[in-house]
């Protein structure tokens, strides 16, 4: 089929019929002839729109003409008007001051924020985009014209004039804190820190208070926390130091303690334990480009991470807040280094205290500056506290849907948030767009917001909906990340090495035991043996003075009395004739003898032997 043009009038509607794709007619036609009589005057010419490569040469059309070159922004759609809508383009040097995509469920959000991310990703920004439902894994492979969203996006391109749209996919890397459907992205206990930890396992103010004195503590006594077993293992240390830190920190009972670990046991129940350990997530890696200079898209399945809601909100603040950490200065740069897509973040925000809300609202105000741009999706645009709303300069409004008073709130607060628009009528508006209608309000050059268009959104070009399984497996073996986070590292931190002075001081104190127990067994055997030795000196005594009794008594029995008086009479007897005997050989017989000197010592010589021989 032949390219023609059917005008008749210059009143009329004009009418094209193409070689592939529906008739189009009216500002459609017109706009896509407008783009191809720009790209070649002649094409116009030959088509019968006569004069329009002289309306081409017109100084508004080259402005137009530069303005949809789109080298220095992203394509986010076409507004409605009459003459194909002015293009409404996100500029990369304004993409670092955040965003937001809001409007009811199957209002087009999806879609819009794919097309948003492919743009990012043409441009060589890599972004990080959390896939709650699964469908946004589709970016890695291009649409297909077999598919059944191509008719009505073939048409939607061409009613936009986007004549370079076209199926193309994007280098995409899948993470999973599971490690199921991804590259497993993991963190260390310590890198968390206490103020998040706390608030992933919900703990009051003052449980909140003993988590931080045990960071302290393992800070202290250089231990490292890096997964959960750490973390409790610290706890536990804690408790029998219980009296120790409160004299210096602080009241520190063991009734907190064992609520944190209660809360440790439910985060483990949810899966935290995959998410807390080594090899940690170098942040290097989401900043990455493929070698065709496009933008590396990184996505986290997050369809079962959901349902743990505040491991999936806490992760993500947790991300950020390394992207802040991480990243040096750069002030306004020509195009964002990093994109961040944070989709239903409304659960960022449910139930977080205000000291969480402060960090976030700091982190979103500062992180600008670092070349990171935080885009919020969410159904509600009052799901975002004023503080951070105050801070989303780039806005892509959906229908809401107006039936509860809450809904109308937010109805309110979402037109009185836009640039004003003569034109366009924000609350009434709202609540008629279509599937694939938002209403859009950009930043400018100048830094200003651009007033709120009506406007059609351009239709993605890589697939819509989920890839198979096995298309994810193939990019995961293929990417360049490869197998550095795969396996996980248990190196020596806080758990061993508190097992192992638990151990150390179980083994000095049974071995204290052990000496102290043959100290007591040493004093009780002295006992024993001084007792024995004592008994056996008091038999020996008793015995001894038996035998002294028994003596005694043998000595003054009648029969022994006898024995004496005989023993001492026959003694008597025989010193005296010893002593005679003596007397003789000494001092001679005869004439000696009875001489008064020999007589008288040979008395005192029996008398002595007599006494002698007596005893």
């Amino acid at each position: 089929m032949a390219h023609r043009l059917s005008w008749p009038s210059r009143s009329s509607r004009p009418r094209y019929i193409g070689r592939q794709g529906p008739s189009l007619t009216g500002a459609a036609a017109l706009s896509f002839w407008r783009r191809r009589a720009l790209q070649n005057p002649a094409f116009g010419r030959s088509v019968g729109l006569a004069g329009f490569d002289a309306r081409c040469s017109d100084v508004g059309h080259r402005a137009k003409r530069r303005e949809w070159r789109m080298t220095d922004g992203i394509f986010i759609g076409a507004s409605v008007g009459q003459d194909g809508g002015k293009p409404q383009l996100l500029d990369l040097r304004r993409a670092n001051r955040h965003g937001l995509i809001a409007g009811a469920t199957g209002t087009g959000k999806t879609v819009t924020l794919q097309g948003i991310i492919e743009g990012f990703s043409r441009a060589g920004v890599p972004s990080f985009v959390a896939d709650v439902k699964g469908d946004l894994s589709g970016l890695a492979m291009a649409g297909s014209p077999q598919a059944k969203t191509h008719a009505a996006f073939a048409a939607r391109a061409a009613e936009i004039g986007d004549t370079d749209w076209a199926y193309a996919d994007n280098p995409v890397q899948f993470w999973d804190l599971y490690g199921e459907q991804g590259h497993p992205i993991r963190t260390t206990v310590s890198e968390m820190g206490p103020l998040l930890l706390s608030r992933l396992m919900d703990l009051n103010e003052v449980q909140e208070g003993v988590m931080t004195i045990a960071f302290h503590v393992a800070d202290k006594d250089g231990l490292l926390l890096l997964d959960l077993d750490d973390l409790q293992a610290m706890l536990a240390h804690c408790a029998t130091r219980a009296d120790e830190l409160t004299t210096t920190y602080g009241n520190v009972s063991k009734q907190s303690i064992g609520a944190i670990q209660r809360a440790l046991l439910q985060l483990r129940t949810q899966g935290g334990d995959h998410f807390f350990g080594e090899p940690a997530l170098e942040i290097d890696d989401l900043i990455r480009t493929d070698d065709r200079g496009r933008g590396i898209v990184n996505l986290l399945a997050a369809d079962k991470l959901m349902a743990a809601p505040k491991l999936y909100s806490t992760f993500l603040l947790w991300l950020m807040s390394e992207l802040f950490e991480h990243l040096p200065e750069v002030g306004d740069p020509d195009k964002p280094r990093l994109v961040f897509f944070f989709d239903e973040a409304h659960l960022l925000f449910d139930d977080a205290p205000k000291a969480l809300l402060d960090k976030i609202e700091q982190v979103v105000r500062l992180i600008r500056s670092k070349g990171v741009g935080i885009y919020f999706i969410t159904q509600n645009p009052i799901d975002v506290p004023d503080t951070v709303a105050g801070q989303l300069g780039n806005r892509v409004q959906h229908a809401l849907r107006a039936f509860t008073p809450r809904d109308q709130a937010a109805v309110r607060s979402a037109a009185e948030t836009f640039r004003a628009n003569p034109g366009v009528d924000v609350a009434t508006a709202i609540t008629e767009l279509k599937v694939g209608e938002a209403l859009v309000s950009l930043l400018q050059a100048d830094g200003s917001p651009s007033p709120v268009e009506r406007t059609l959104i351009r239709p993605p070009a890589s697939r819509v909906g989920p890839i198979t399984p096995q298309e994810r497996a193939v990019m995961i073996d293929t990417d360049a990340v490869g197998a550095k986070y795969d396996t996980a590292i248990d190196r020596e931190s806080a758990e061993e090495i508190l097992a192992a002075k638990t151990q150390e001081a179980a083994a000095s104190a049974a071995a204290a035991r052990a000496a102290d127990d043959a100290e007591k067994a040493a004093a009780i055997q002295a006992k024993d043996d001084a007792r024995t030795a004592k008994e056996a000196a008091r038999v020996a005594a008793a015995e001894a003075k038996a035998k002294a009794a028994a003596d005694r008594e043998a000595a003054n029995s009648p029969w022994a009395k006898a024995m004496t008086s005989a023993t001492r009479a026959a003694s008597s007897s025989i010193g005296r004739q010893v002593a005679n005997e003596i007397g003789k050989q000494v001092f001679g017989t005869g004439s000696r003898r009875a001489s008064s000197g020999g007589g008288l010592v040979g008395t005192v010589l029996r008398n002595v032997l007599g006494g002698l021989m007596r005893r």
